[in-house]
């Protein structure tokens, strides 16, 4: 189902699963790059920096300056379970993909957000990256 969402600080839209068998966790459309970004329920393996933790479970901290990075926190590499991701990168794919998977397609005026310039909100985004 697409719904109206924000993704930065621009309004766009987002597909949501409305049954247990859709194949996506979700999918969300990037005003700036007119890009559809697609979260699998599929899951894989994968390494990331992540912060080292003490004892308590807080961010251990540098002592003294930073790192070139620029962080201020040591880092360790992790083995992480994530989603697989995909991009649909064109737009008339984008188009063929929102007619093939939203059960509102023909009434949502999602094209509006494609056809669209980034416009800032003033309100904070929901959404955090990973």
């Amino acid at each position: 189902m697409l719904i109206t969402s924000t993704w930065g600080k621009s309004k766009t839209f987002r597909l949501i699963p409305v049954t247990k068998d859709s194949i996506y966790n979700e999918a969300i459309f990037d005003l700036d790059n007119k890009v559809l970004a697609l979260i699998s329920k599929e899951k894989k393996q994968t390494m990331h920096m992540l912060p080292k933790l003490n004892e308590f479970g807080d961010v251990q901290y540098l002592k003294v300056g930073k790192r070139a990075n620029g962080k201020e926190f040591s880092e360790e590499r992790k083995l992480v379970e994530t989603f697989y991701e995909y991009y649909v990168e064109n737009v008339e794919e984008v188009v063929e993909f929102v007619k093939a998977f939203a059960i509102n397609a023909d009434t949502f005026n999602y094209q509006q957000y494609i056809d669209a310039k980034s416009e800032t909100v003033n309100q904070p985004s929901l959404i955090q990256s990973v």
